[in-house]
């Protein structure tokens, strides 16, 4: 028999997509992942981007405060923070991405939904069922698929940069640009786009000052955002440089970052706490091999206004798979839900239910 409904990805729109369905009684099996070497370099481990978070602080319903106790009962053992078994103190002064990934997984599987942590490489769309590939070989039918697979954030690929990662260095402004860190101190982004311009723009409202590093002597930006970054008195474009290492300790993080010239070869060391990327995303669709209608950027395409629809019928989207404006933890979960409530209401259409 196929699954009423199968759930590929396990970020914010995956599990709330997953929540809604079980309580619909439509018996999701969720593939959250494969735990491959693969997938932590790229950053597409189980529980999505969001894990690698650290404090999350604009999510509703999750002030800073003491979460121990909640954390130790939610969860079951093997699945508790690090901190908590190991009776250490709690690293932060809220939650932290990875707990709240691991408390909307747990919600999941307390209403019912089943988990394969697993890969899912190949689809085939064109017939129905639908048939699900999985990286360690087995397949699964599927009546309705909800796509929830999320965008990665693109890096330089540096060591240092990957050092630290989540203690300094950032590639989403809008998530982590408010943490007491960063406040009135200098940062760096990298980028020359309209989202580098963005990105330094919310950022100029707590650092001072914000360097912009673009390998050009121009913004690759609009007219009216580069208007708008140039005119900042907290930006400080950083023309013809690229980023060449990240600096600091693990103690302390991000203290400065070294700056290449594009022209000379000469280097210039800038003393910050933050090294954000805005070099773009990635969205995580290449397993659909032209199975489904992507934009010109891959991101998956929404067919209809307010609806999680794609090109293939019974087959939904969710999150930054198909969001690459927003990009937020609460507008995937959104779209979860919406995604959910899509493929309960197309599966009692069809009369499958």
């Amino acid at each position: 028999m196929p699954e009423k409904v199968v759930i590929i990805g396990s970020g914010p729109a995956g599990w709330t997509a997953a929540i809604y369905a079980a309580r619909a009684n439509l018996e999701p099996l969720v593939y959250e992942g494969a735990n491959t070497d693969e997938n932590r370099l790229k950053g597409t481990l189980p529980l999505g981007q969001l894990a690698l978070t650290t404090e999350v602080e604009n999510y509703p319903g999750l002030p800073a405060g003491h979460s121990r106790e909640y954390l130790s009962t939610a969860l079951p053992p093997e699945r508790q923070p690090y901190w908590i078994p190991d009776k250490k103190p709690q690293p932060g002064h809220g939650i932290n991405g990875q707990e709240m990934m691991e408390l909307m997984r747990q919600q999941a599987v307390n209403f019912g939904t089943r988990i394969v942590t697993d890969d899912i490489v190949r689809v085939d769309f064109k017939r129905h069922p639908f048939v699900l590939t999985a990286l360690e070989g087995g397949t699964v039918e599927a009546l309705a698929v909800i796509l929830s697979t999320g965008a990665r954030a693109n890096y330089l690929g540096l060591p240092s940069e990957d050092r630290f990662k989540n203690n300094g260095v950032s590639a989403c402004a809008v998530c982590d640009g408010a943490l007491p860190r960063f406040r009135n101190k200098p940062l760096i982004v990298v980028g020359g786009g309209d989202t580098a311009v963005e990105e330094a723009t919310y950022l100029s409202k707590f650092a001072n000052p914000v360097y912009v590093v673009h390998r050009r002597d121009q913004l690759r930006a609009s007219k009216i955002m580069q208007q708008r970054l140039l005119s900042n008195p907290k930006i400080t474009p950083k023309w013809n440089t690229v980023l060449d290492e990240v600096i600091g300790t693990d103690h302390e993080g991000v203290t400065g970052a070294r700056l290449k010239s594009t022209t000379g070869g000469a280097t210039e060391d800038v003393a910050c706490t933050g090294v954000f990327l805005a070099i773009g995303h990635t969205p995580n669709t290449d397993f659909l091999k032209g199975q489904l209608e992507v934009d010109q950027t891959g991101y998956v395409r929404w067919t209809t206004a307010q609806r999680t629809f794609t090109s293939v019928e019974g087959v939904f989207a969710a999150g930054d798979v198909a969001d690459n404006y927003y990009r937020q933890a609460v507008t995937a979960a959104g779209t979860g839900c919406m995604a959910a409530l899509d493929a309960e209401r197309w599966l009692a259409h069809k009369g499958w239910l």
